[in-house]
């Protein structure tokens, strides 16, 4: 939103607070998967965070997060997927909350299972980026490749993963962090970023 300079209204939904706000009954309405992100657009509820950043690229194209080249394009979705299909999902509460109701599981195991997937997750990234050159994730541009890797660093960072190795996405990151509109999306420049 803030890259495509968009206005909008920010309501912070609170994942642990009362067992968590995404949760309840109100907020099922608006995503029946009971996570977040959820965008309201004219009135109506869209979630899934792949789902909004491309809605967000067909309805308001400039500036552009996807390469007008179809083989970069999947190659910006490629890089995405590892992060939003094949890492995020498998380490996020949701799931470190199953393990620890459901089986016993205990804090320092899940923290464990999460760090694993995400550096799993982060390590092919890097691989996949490392040959596709640039500044940025996929070249030269800022892409949705971009806006998926920033927060699963910064979650990666939270469960303690090794970032030495990513060095690569690292570089990335700190020439994403001079972008005014990465800098205001950031998860400590939020009205509910906890220290």
């Amino acid at each position: 939103l803030h890259y495509k300079g968009l206005d909008y209204h920010y309501k912070p939904i609170h994942l642990v607070r009362d067992g968590g706000e995404q949760h309840s009954g109100e907020y099922r309405l608006r995503n029946p998967m009971e996570e977040v992100p959820v965008l309201y657009v004219d009135g109506e509820p869209l979630s899934q965070s792949m789902a909004i950043l491309e809605y967000l690229e067909e309805c308001c194209p400039e500036p552009s997060l996807l390469p007008s080249d179809a083989k970069e394009r999947a190659r910006v979705r490629q890089l995405s997927q590892i992060i939003n299909s094949g890492t995020q999902p498998i380490q996020n509460l949701g799931v470190m909350q199953k393990l620890a109701r459901d089986f016993a599981v205990d804090k320092e195991s899940t923290q464990k299972w999460s760090r694993d997937w995400i550096e799993r997750g982060l390590t092919a990234f890097a691989d996949l980026a490392r040959g596709f050159g640039g500044k940025y994730s996929c070249g030269d541009k800022v892409t949705i490749a971009d806006c998926c890797l920033v927060p699963q660093l910064y979650n990666g960072r939270r469960f303690g993963v090794n970032m030495e190795p990513l060095a690569d996405l690292v570089a990335i990151e700190k020439r994403l962090a001079l972008l005014p509109a990465f800098v205001a999306a950031h998860p400590d420049a939020q009205p509910d970023a906890q220290p």
